[in-house]
């Protein structure tokens, strides 16, 4: 990638990815990319956004009306045909690292971080209780490049092991066996300095989140007045979220066990320090040290703690 504007010069092709998707996408001038890595709170920032598009409180289906772009067991032409028909300023989602993505200096992107000790323990969540038509979803669908989704270990901490150690993809070397955690934040936090991408804090969002809404608002030039940014805030709280989840992941119901509940957990951060042991600990220092710049890592970890 060149040092001032990133380039698109990787192919992400998995159980779960398709990034040359984005081939049949054709952006709009001022579209919303939520451009985040896995379980960082992408549906919470989504919903945001679309709430400040709207400027109202109407839980609204994400997958469909903010789809995901890469992930290929959706059908293209239709995501294609509903972003084209969408009148109203479109957000969608990116779980790719920066240089599996089309970038335009002109969309705004929006990345959320997270420590990624509780992106793990949130992941394991989310693995651990896929059903057998999650599983046929991911690796059933014709197209599949690679191997198919493993099953999910009985034991959390072999499930670290994997997570941690190694990579899906030959060039990574942690997030197995979904896709790299690590360097993909670190791929856009390299072009934090570009005017058009906003990074935002998982803590930070749960700490702050009128202040956080606020922010989002001005960077993609939304008037918010403070009694519409708190009504934003309540709609996008936990409680209501969760009380909300049949109507905001509606496509998540079929694929867990426990359906959209399990989708929208536990919004909540630390669980990690009764399941990590000190040698898995020794584990994510070295990944960290190897793959986060020290500024990236500092941000992660210490943001709104």
């Amino acid at each position: 990638m060149a040092a001032d504007r990133p380039t698109r010069s990787r192919i992400y092709q998995n159980h779960h990815l398709d990034n040359t998707r984005w081939d049949a996408i054709a952006y709009r001038g001022d579209d919303v990319v939520v451009a985040t890595p896995y379980k960082c709170g992408t549906t919470w920032t989504q919903s945001i956004v679309l709430h400040l598009i709207f400027q109202d409180l109407q839980p609204r289906p994400i997958f469909a009306v903010s789809p995901w772009i890469e992930f290929r067991a959706t059908d293209l032409n239709e995501i294609r045909t509903r972003l084209r028909g969408q009148a109203h300023r479109r957000c969608v989602k990116s779980h790719v690292p920066i240089d599996g993505i089309p970038f335009d200096g002109a969309v705004r992107y929006i990345v959320v971080g997270r420590d990624p000790r509780d992106v793990f323990m949130s992941l394991w969540n989310h693995y651990s209780h896929y059903n057998a038509a999650a599983y046929a979803e991911f690796n059933d669908t014709p197209g599949r490049v690679g191997d198919p989704c493993p099953p999910c270990p009985d034991d959390v901490r072999t499930f670290w092991s994997w997570w941690i150690k190694r990579g899906w993809f030959d060039e990574d070397t942690e997030g197995y066996p979904f896709w790299s955690n690590f360097r993909h934040i670190q791929s856009w936090w390299d072009f934090r300095h570009l005017p058009n991408i906003l990074f935002v804090h998982y803590n930070d969002l749960l700490a702050r989140p009128k202040t956080e809404i606020s922010r989002i608002a001005d960077f993609l030039d939304i008037g918010c007045s403070d009694s519409v940014r708190d009504t934003i805030a309540d709609a996008v709280s936990f409680r209501s979220m969760k009380a909300a989840a049949d109507e905001i992941a509606v496509a998540a119901a079929d694929i867990f066990d426990g359906g959209t509940a399990t989708f929208i957990n536990k919004g909540t951060n630390g669980r990690w320090r009764s399941i990590l042991t000190p040698g898995d600990l020794r584990d994510y220092q070295e990944t960290a040290a190897r793959e986060l710049s020290s500024d990236c890592r500092q941000w992660l970890e210490g943001a709104a703690t």
